[in-house]
């Protein structure tokens, strides 16, 4: 029954516009290419119109409503660490286009979702950020050492992430700090000698909560689907976090005493069982879920596209090379999230794409080869630094082409269906699409990821 009685008041669908903006731009951590749409249809379907100009952290809105319009700002800081939020608003969003909520009972549910607490407590979620490590570390090194290492100092990075929470003002600098306390523990007391591996390696696992590979990602996604300004914005922030975490290591170099050219990255000898490496991502995935404030009941489902990109990256790894393997598997990820994200009961699509964005994230060779330029290995440093490069672009180009390989097999929309074309807006909304076949569920595949294998010794160096 459609519960609008009366046409919306331009002050009114302003302020409750406003308010979704600014809830999901502070979730819009892994690009910005779902907010326009699901603002747009939900003012449409409150009987008004809005346009947006957004950037990474901010955005302008123009609403009009019964004759009159209005123009706001809406300031937020993009980040990933309530998605919650950002699964609570899709079916509020469901409602409006269907007709099923006014206004006020809209806005109710809106600013209900945008008070909410963290659905998990805070030592839930320092627990979270050390699984999100260990289960991260296998593909730095499988060995033992580094998982125990991993679990030592991801409780440091844990702590720190937990207490900028409670300060904000440690937030400003907090990748800086994190690193620095992790380089200074690891070279003191788990990188003592090459037998357990470099300590960039074992740092690595500890750091990639603060890592903005993801961002990287998203930055070169958004810069491909043309959105130039948050996507320019948002790839020098990516890139001042990263020299952010080098200079903390290199900060935690001097306090230790320790020469440049301890920051080596020579993997050590393998010696975790197969069937550790496989439920790694368990591990992995259960501290995304704590970390991120992801909702327990897509725990499965994430899991399954954790799987799925692994082991469609394995695979084309091996018949193609990595970079073509990287795309193919960007593709795969995006396909099936897409897919998955048209059942109305389903997450949203970010939240589907990011534990498998993980898998993909490329941040660890931007830190790596930062790294290998100030210990002394310029080559190494330079390679690390271009693939970096080179795969960032694959994923970028990967993710919209799975999006649109997706909206191409369902094909045309019929009438009243809800898709406006192949391309643009409609391909991003968040609202639920006409229902199409169950998504295809690749294998859950083992194996090692790129990490692990740019880990293996060999007789020179690892890289």
């Amino acid at each position: 029954m459609d519960q609008r009685t009366r046409p919306p008041r331009a002050g009114e669908l302003t302020a409750f516009l406003a308010r979704l903006t600014g809830v999901l731009l502070r979730n819009s951590g892994e690009g910005v290419g779902e907010l326009e749409p699901a603002v747009e249809d939900a003012a449409r379907a409150l009987g008004g119109s809005a346009r947006l100009l957004v950037v990474p952290d901010g955005a302008v809105l123009t609403v009009t409503a019964g004759g009159e319009s209005a123009t706001v700002t809406v300031r937020a800081f993009p980040e990933v660490f309530r998605l919650d939020q950002l699964a609570a608003v899709r079916p509020l969003l469901a409602d409006i286009t269907a007709g099923r909520l006014a206004l006020p009972a809209a806005a109710g549910r809106l600013a209900a979702i945008d008070g909410s607490p963290p659905p998990y407590p805070w030592w839930a979620k320092a627990i979270g950020i050390v699984l999100f490590s260990i289960g991260f570390a296998p593909l730095m090194q499988p060995t033992w050492w580094e998982v125990g290492s991993t679990a030592v100092l991801g409780t440091v990075s844990a702590a720190l992430a937990v207490a900028a929470g409670r300060r904000p003002r440690l937030n400003a600098v907090l990748p800086l700090v994190a690193a620095v306390l992790v380089s200074v523990v690891a070279l003191l007391v788990f990188a003592r000698t090459p037998a357990h591996g470099g300590p960039v390696l074992i740092m690595l696992p500890a750091l990639f909560f603060f890592v903005p590979g993801d961002y990287l990602s998203a930055a070169a996604a958004e810069l491909a689907a043309g959105h130039l300004t948050p996507g320019a914005v948002r790839l020098v922030y990516a890139v001042f976090l990263l020299v952010q975490l080098y200079v903390g290591v290199l900060i935690g170099l001097a306090v230790t005493g320790r020469d440049r050219h301890a920051l080596f990255d020579v993997a050590a000898a393998q010696d975790l069982p197969r069937w550790a490496l496989f439920t790694a991502w368990i591990v992995f995935t259960a501290g995304t879920v704590l970390a991120f404030a992801v909702p327990a009941r897509f725990g499965p489902v994430l899991l399954l596209l954790v799987y799925l990109t692994v082991g469609v990256l394995t695979l084309a790894t091996w018949l193609v090379g990595e970079v073509a393997g990287t795309f193919v598997a960007s593709v795969v990820l995006s396909a099936a999230a897409t897919r998955i994200a048209t059942r109305p009961a389903a997450p949203p699509r970010l939240l589907l794409l990011l534990p498998g964005f993980f898998t993909l994230t490329v941040g660890s060779l931007g830190m790596r080869g930062l790294t290998d330029l100030a210990g002394g290995h310029p080559i190494a440093g330079f390679r690390d630094l271009m693939e970096l490069v080179t795969l960032v672009t694959a994923i970028a180009v990967g993710l919209p082409a799975g999006q649109v390989a997706a909206a191409v097999r369902r094909g045309p929309a019929g009438a009243g269906g809800g898709r406006r074309g192949l391309t643009g807006a409609a391909l991003s909304r968040t609202v639920p699409w006409p229902r199409g076949p169950d998504p295809g569920r690749g294998p859950a595949h083992g194996g090692t990821s790129r990490a692990a294998r740019r880990s293996a010794p060999s007789p020179a160096r690892s890289t």
